[in-house]
């Protein structure tokens, strides 16, 4: 059972973090990044370092925390600023111990941080949270992309770039209250590259072969854009690691990006990313047709299966040209298809079921779906998960499993806004499978 779930902003688990913040930005086109296949995060922490992005702070954090409390379930719980500032905080990952329920991990590209990767920790279920900054190897500095997870032995692990170490990570015995020195899981591949937007996972179902086996996906850049998807996995608290490419190195303007993993309950590694061209009418990814990929080891990482395509998205257009996987419409900002996948390892009748989330451009506006796999993934059926009357922009999904094989899927939505530009956070759920997904639930206190 992966009982230390990835959850954005569902509402059966405590979370969490608003991001106040505004950028000043003074350029033509709206945006101060590259238009390159390097993750958003990255480009960021750059773009800051290099002056063209200044973050102002705008109101402050919560000054009383909420009640926790509601019923039914699932329900929306409010809004909590763990971050504890109003600089701005994205790109938020959240766990909950799988020996400790009241024991929940946040992170955060946290801008407040000197290192740019700040992370959340409670022991109380949400009601209160100690913040750390992650700690750079030395002469090296942060660049984003956090990473979370509680091994099976209650120890807790953040992971992040560093920008030429390659992906770092700490770990700590008492839930956040001190941390280890930064480690390197997963060094550059190539040489004078850069190991780019990781996901890590940790093998949590007692019964699995590989139980308390971690793992970080990575895509690998050289200095030409090439790029290489590896798994690093550990299976001795991060002691070791051992670094495998999982498929051919892909030759600009082939690009391979933006992983997953799920680990099942008989210990297989599920690994996920989409495969593009540099074709568009922009010169990048946007507006074409991406190949979602699949892969899986039997092995604990050591091995991995021939790579297959499990079924295409066709990525936003890039009509701004900023945006090197396309633009979230009306805006320059740069839009990520993350093919998001979870594993039911419930002993519900739909266990060993596989989901996938993420969005398709319909030519007027991007759309949500979970993908469902009842046979290891060799094949999938979609579902929508907003109505068919919601024909505004549906992006950023996120999608996991409970115990019970309840699916719930998160999203921003922009429906309640007839200019389709602000967006709040919506929410929905599948008890059958996947065949079908509940009304949808606002989880927003207000518009962004």
């Amino acid at each position: 059972m992966k009982t230390a779930p990835r959850i954005v902003a569902l509402p059966f688990v405590t979370l969490l973090l608003l991001s106040m913040a505004t950028l000043a930005i003074a350029q033509a086109n709206n945006s101060p990044l590259e238009k390159s296949p390097i993750s958003t995060g990255v480009l960021m922490s750059r773009a800051v370092r290099a002056g063209r992005v200044h973050l102002n702070q705008s109101a402050s954090g919560n000054a009383t925390l909420p009640d926790l409390t509601c019923g039914p379930p699932p329900c929306v719980l409010p809004n909590v600023n763990v971050s504890q500032s109003s600089v701005l905080a994205n790109e938020v990952p959240v766990v909950v111990n799988p020996r400790n329920s009241q024991q929940i991990l946040s992170g955060a590209n946290d801008y407040a941080c000197a290192n740019i990767q700040g992370f959340y920790a409670s022991s109380d279920g949400g009601s209160t949270w100690t913040r750390t900054c992650l700690n750079a190897i030395a002469g090296d500095f942060g660049e984003g992309d956090p990473g979370v997870g509680y091994d099976l032995h209650n120890v807790a692990y953040i992971t992040g770039i560093d920008a030429n170490s390659g992906i770092v990570f700490e770990t700590s015995h008492n839930n956040g209250a001190t941390w280890s020195a930064p480690k390197v899981a997963a060094a550059p591949f190539f040489s004078g590259g850069l190991a780019d937007k990781p996901w890590f996972e940790i093998d949590t179902y007692p019964a699995s072969p590989h139980a308390n086996a971690l793992y970080i996906s990575v895509t690998q850049f050289d200095p030409s854009s090439n790029s290489q998807i590896t798994v690093s996995h550990s299976n001795n608290g991060g002691t070791t690691w051992t670094t495998v490419p999982v498929d051919t190195k892909q030759l600009f303007p082939n690009v391979d990006q933006f992983t997953d993993i799920a680990t099942a309950k008989d210990g297989t590694v599920y690994v996920t990313w989409i495969r593009c061209t540099a074709n568009g009418a922009s010169g990048d990814c946007g507006g074409t047709t991406a190949s979602i990929m699949l892969s899986k080891s039997t092995d604990g990482g050591n091995t991995w299966s021939a790579a297959s395509v499990i079924f295409t998205a066709t990525l936003a257009p890039d009509p701004k040209f900023c945006c090197f996987y396309g633009a979230l419409p009306n805006t320059s900002e740069r839009m990520s298809n993350i093919p998001v996948i979870a594993a039911d390892n419930s002993f519900s009748v739909h266990s060993g079921n596989l989901y996938v989330a993420y969005y398709n451009w319909t030519g007027n506006f991007m759309k949500v779906y979970v993908a469902t796999s009842t046979n290891g993934g060799a094949t999938w059926t979609s579902k929508a998960v907003a109505p068919s009357s919601a024909t505004h922009d549906q992006f950023f999904p996120w999608v996991n499993v409970n115990r019970q094989g309840l699916v719930g899927v998160s999203w921003m939505d922009r429906r309640n806004d007839a200019a389709n530009i602000n967006y709040e956070a919506f929410a929905s759920f599948s008890a059958n499978g996947g065949a079908s997904f509940t009304p949808n639930q606002d989880l927003s206190a207000a518009p962004s």
